[in-house]
């Protein structure tokens, strides 16, 4: 996902710079320090926006035309398929990448060419709420960060984020791959996952996320189940989850 517009946050790409390079001066924000999260992992397909937008699944229209006009792969194998490679690789794109040589720029920038204003709209109280909680806060996404910026931009929350951590930064690995959560810490220069909270809309990621010694949230579920430490549907709910379970 390319990122090519002026935002107050930086993107993590293809380079995977140093944790230094992220902005580390929290003088100049009113950090409350009574919150044992210094820093949010947020997933943003599916997350960020929900999944009534139905951009996902115009996303997941696009991959299967991809698989089909590219590959040559018949139309009623393509879903087997990708559930295959979800299963063993992650994401569709790891299994395309091992399995068909596939280049991964042509697939994201193919897959991501939708008009964005048609499914997403700003939502005043989402916004509030990432801002209110005095946390670093950062997009980890399996996506590109040309996606992940354009979709910060067409919700107005560019300035809410610090820095995306895309799929390209955590190369070769994806989530729920236990590396890219130990990859995505190291870019955020974060060394305590103990202070570290992911919200996130698949169990599967929640739970290693969780292993791994992180507070996990589980976005759009009653319940955390035994895969996440908090569950939540709406974005109002956040800042107490962050303050309470926090500490």
């Amino acid at each position: 996902m390319a990122y090519d517009r002026n935002h107050s946050h930086q993107r993590i790409g293809h380079e995977r710079p140093a944790s230094a390079d992220l902005p580390h001066d929290r003088s100049s924000r009113s950090y409350n320090r009574r919150v044992q999260f210094s820093t949010v992992f947020f997933d943003l397909d599916d997350t960020l926006y929900p999944s009534s937008t139905g951009l996902w699944l115009a996303i997941k229209e696009r991959m299967n035309s991809y698989i089909r006009e590219r590959l040559g792969i018949p139309e009623p194998e393509i879903p087997a398929l990708r559930e295959k490679y979800f299963k063993e690789y992650g994401t569709t794109l790891r299994g395309l990448e091992a399995r068909h040589s596939v280049d991964p720029a042509d697939f994201l920038g193919y897959v991501h060419d939708l008009p964005l204003d048609k499914y997403l709209t700003p939502d005043p109280a989402q916004r509030a709420a990432i801002l209110s909680l005095g946390t670093r806060n950062l997009i980890f996404t399996n996506a590109d960060a040309g996606h992940a910026g354009r979709v910060l931009a067409a919700m107005e929350l560019a300035d809410c984020f610090e820095a995306i951590v895309d799929v390209n930064a955590v190369a070769p690995y994806c989530k729920p791959m236990p590396e890219s959560f130990q990859l995505a810490m190291q870019l955020a220069g974060e060394p305590d996952a103990g202070r570290c909270m992911l919200i996130d809309d698949l169990p599967r990621t929640t739970s290693v996320a969780r292993s791994l010694g992180f507070f996990t949230v589980l976005w759009g579920a009653d319940h955390p189940g035994d895969d996440a430490d908090a569950a939540m549907k709406s974005w109002q709910e956040l800042p107490r989850i962050v303050h309470e379970r926090g500490g």
